[in-house]
């Protein structure tokens, strides 16, 4: 038995001591450059101000002219070329201008790169020598599924200082990526390496969900059989711990003896990251409980721009279903807004946000036993955090699933029954060190995950030293 453990990992080790370094590097700069993406923020603040006085069509013919009957929510925003409706369903979305009905989805290079003009100018950045790059369906930055429905994109190049490529939806021509030289250029030090990323690859999703799935069970294996054959070699010396081994092996096992916790729970956690249902739920409604969160609303109910009138400062309309009624949603800012209720009398129409007795109507619809709505704060064990910076986040608990609502917009953000809780502790809390005792205080948090990984590091170099040594000698290399 010892043998075949021997055997085992000698060889799974020089078949993954590079890919553990790689791991390990690159998860240190993936804490400090995340993956590109666009925030809220950025988002917004690329928006321009509604035009008011344009004569539009109603909401409810722009839902039937975008042929999306099922509908969910609709989105008014000024594009350069005019006022437009997004109309999203569950599963699709579609552009039709505001005035007629036309589709308004982008078609030549010339609008995507106005489009992108108007947006870089208005978040006070270069755009003087924007110009088109391609249209594609990805490229190394779009291939999150989260892009599907905006395929294929518009990649413009602003010829800025810092090179900023902006991503532009065929679809909606809006705004929905934004890169930068300094992101691009570490994240393929980073991301890419880290996630096995290549293009070529992720494109297939479910091709990449079983390739890195696999390596990354080969690797825990790895992993495990190298503590099992740590802890059986350690030999006492005068009352310490010590190596039979010499040179390198020896730096080698007493660095695994000192990080066989970390890399163990590491690479576990790591792994299950790649869960995506296997062991776990996956934290998403059910296909009734979707049902009701997405129940069709009647959109002739749907509340006018004139009731009440559209702020000055309006940036973007949404009207979006929650609850069985019809919400108007006017945005004047990333963090103010102003929702309004179809149905409901001048005095109580306005709120800025869905109150608790408006969850708990949802949640109640959604399963029996539900309790009263109370608001998740950052520290709490599972945080949700709203898109509209400090609009509450209601945490419903309906017997042992619990559903956290966003109450800028209505959204569920979460769903987490007993699985998903304790993957929550599995896989972020052991993989990004995520403990509320810990992002309480981000500088410690910081310290600790450089370190380990650092301390990781070394350690897979010195798996990286033996493994070259054993195929010189193996191979006469």
């Amino acid at each position: 038995m010892m043998g075949a453990i021997v055997l085992l990992h000698r060889w799974l080790g020089i078949a993954f001591c590079l890919l553990f370094a790689m791991w390990f590097a690159s998860g240190m700069v993936m804490h400090f450059v995340p993956f590109p993406s666009l925030t809220e923020a950025e988002r917004f603040a690329g928006l321009a101000p509604l035009e008011r006085g344009e004569a539009i069509i109603a909401v409810g013919d722009a839902v039937v002219a975008s042929g999306i009957l099922d509908a969910t929510r609709v989105r008014l925003i000024q594009r350069s070329d005019g006022p437009v409706y997004v109309v999203s369903g569950p599963s699709r979305m579609r552009a039709i201008h505001a005035s007629d009905g036309a589709d308004a989805s982008v078609q030549s290079a010339g609008v995507a790169l106005a489009i992108a003009q108007d947006h870089a100018r208005r978040r006070g950045l270069d755009a003087t020598h924007a110009a088109f790059l391609e249209r594609a369906d990805d490229d190394q930055w779009s291939v999150p599924n989260s892009f599907d429905r905006h395929r294929p994109l518009f990649r413009i190049a602003l010829g800025n200082a810092v090179r900023t490529e902006i991503h532009v939806s065929s679809r909606t021509g809006e705004i929905v990526l934004d890169t930068t030289r300094f992101e691009r250029g570490w994240n393929l030090a980073g991301s890419v390496l880290h996630w096995i990323y290549p293009t070529v690859l992720r494109r297939d999703w479910a091709l990449w969900d079983r390739v890195v799935w696999t390596v990354s069970l080969l690797a825990l294996i790895a992993a495990v059989l190298g503590a099992v054959l740590g802890i059986v070699r350690i030999r006492q010396r005068g009352g310490l711990i010590g190596s039979p081994y010499r040179g390198w092996h020896a730096l080698h096992h007493i660095l695994g003896l000192g990080s066989t916790v970390f890399v163990l729970t590491w690479i576990f956690s790591g792994w299950l990251s790649m869960d995506h249902g296997r062991l776990f739920s996956r934290g998403q409604l059910t296909p009734a409980e979707a049902g009701v969160t997405n129940a069709v609303p009647d959109w002739r109910r749907a509340p006018p721009l004139n009731e009440p009138s559209l702020s000055i400062a309006a940036r973007e309309v949404e009207w979006l279903a929650f609850s069985g009624s019809v919400y108007r949603r006017d945005r004047t800012g990333v963090d103010s807004q102003t929702l309004t209720k179809a149905g409901e009398s001048a005095r109580d129409r306005q709120m800025m946000f869905l109150d608790e007795q408006d969850v708990v109507g949802l949640t109640a619809r959604l399963r029996a036993g539900c309790n009263a709505a109370s608001v998740v704060v950052d520290n709490d064990d599972y945080p949700a955090r709203s898109s509209v910076p400090g609009a509450p986040v209601y945490r419903s608990r309906c017997d042992d699933v619990w559903y956290d609502i966003d109450a800028a917009d209505g959204s569920v953000l979460q769903r987490l029954d007993a699985s998903r809780r304790a993957y929550r502790w599995f896989y972020s809390a052991l993989h990004m060190l995520d403990f509320p005792a810990l992002t309480a205080h981000p500088r410690l948090r910081d310290v600790l995950i450089v370190g380990l990984c650092a301390l990781g590091l070394v350690f897979s170099i010195t798996g990286i030293v033996i493994g070259w040594r054993r195929l010189q000698s193996k191979f006469a290399i």
